[in-house]
């Protein structure tokens, strides 16, 4: 089995970066959706697509689409699929669903008519009574929207943004592929210096790294179809250790600042596990006390704002101060902000250059793009 037509899942709002890196890849066939970004692909495809996506949520298998305004319906449709190419008898299935403005909407009917329509078709084709499932195991996910039904498996296992080098314990307001995200839509480059005096665990600076040393984001964990046997051992080896040999070493000015001591020391350690420690420095020092002597360079960040602070003018003072340091002390940087700070534009006492719409899981954000000067060629 060697093609597959793939469909990253992102964050709405965000197909477009993602588009960019399957593009970059260079996948073909590619087509968007709302948080859904559409390829086709090898083996060698799938595995290159769960190791560099950067900013996609998880990457699934389309088995097939069709149209289903009945269970009936989806029965025989499900059915249909070439499901004995797929599992042998032993496979495990998992069999999830989500139904948005559509005729079927019972999920644990969808559910259970559609595993009885994969077990079917597996018994008259391979020919047995029974299907222990107790072998590798395949996530496979009934999605309907407005009666059109996609059936998809799950390639990546855990979301694409658990890379590995933040611990269960490390609270972070972003995900990693969130903020791979707003690193993507500065364009940001490793010659530019780059600080967040609000670093928080590190996590934007971290992806920026990553990001400047050409690190495959998800080298280092394991995905759901390293269990499947027609995915070759050494197919995902070759690509590890292809992607392991592209990393790069390069002089990079990445700053991270906050005024916890705690916090930073977390930054530090997730830095380390990354392996961009050696890449970024991080010290403890409060955004009033925010000072530099580059000339040029860009300021990532996501400020605390009431919903985490739990106090509105706390987020108030931040972003006065935010916007009192672009004026004066960082004339000529570029600041992007991201935040659900619903006056932040006000209290910043400047208009966006532009203005993103994105969304931090179900909580709307913007992400505000201030632009500099453009240096010199000689001053980067």
């Amino acid at each position: 089995m060697n093609k597959f037509k793939l469909l990253a899942t992102t964050a709405f709002g965000t197909e477009g970066i993602t588009k960019k890196e399957v593009d970059r890849l260079g996948f073909k066939n590619i087509s968007v959706e709302n948080g859904r970004v559409y390829f086709e692909t090898d083996q060698r495809g799938l595995i290159q697509s769960n190791l560099w996506l950067r900013t996609a949520s998880k990457i699934y298998w389309v088995i097939g689409s069709f149209e289903s305004h009945t269970f009936s319906e989806l029965y025989d449709s499900v059915h249909e699929l070439p499901w004995d190419e797929i599992l042998n008898k032993n496979a495990t299935m998992l069999v999830n669903a989500k139904s948005v403005k559509s005729e079927l909407h019972s999920l644990s009917s969808i559910q259970s008519i559609s595993k009885k329509a994969i077990v079917d078709k597996l018994q008259d084709q391979l020919a047995c009574e029974e299907l222990p499932e107790d072998a590798e195991d395949y996530e496979i996910l009934i999605d309907i929207l407005k009666d059109q039904v996609t059936v998809r498996i799950n390639t990546t296992g855990e979301g694409l943004f658990k890379r590995g080098y933040r611990l269960e314990n490390n609270e972070a307001p972003l995900r990693e592929t969130l903020a791979s995200t707003l690193v993507d839509v500065t364009n940001w480059k490793a010659k530019i210096p780059l600080i967040d005096p609000m670093c928080g665990t590190g996590t934007i600076l971290i992806e920026a790294a990553m990001y400047g040393r050409n690190m495959a984001p998800g080298v280092d964990r394991k995905f759901a179809f390293e269990d499947w046997p027609f995915i070759k051992d050494y197919v995902v080896a070759a690509e590890r250790k292809k992607a392991k040999a592209q990393v790069v070493d390069r002089d990079m000015i990445i700053k991270g600042f906050d005024k916890d001591p705690e916090v930073i020391e977390v930054a530090k350690a997730n830095a380390e596990r990354a392996g961009v420690g050696d890449y970024i420095t991080f010290e403890c020092r409060d955004l009033k006390d925010f000072e530099t002597d580059i000339e040029y360079g860009y300021l990532i960040s996501n400020p605390p704002y009431g919903e985490r602070l739990g106090n509105y003018e706390t987020a108030e003072e931040i972003n006065e101060i935010l916007g009192k340091l672009f004026r004066n002390e960082l004339k000529t940087w570029s600041m992007y902000i991201f935040t659900a700070f619903d006056k932040f534009e006000e209290v910043f006492g400047k208009k966006a250059t532009k203005n993103r719409k994105l969304y931090n899981g179900k909580l709307k954000c913007y992400f505000y793009q201030y632009y500099g000067p453009r240096p010199p060629k000689n001053r980067l």
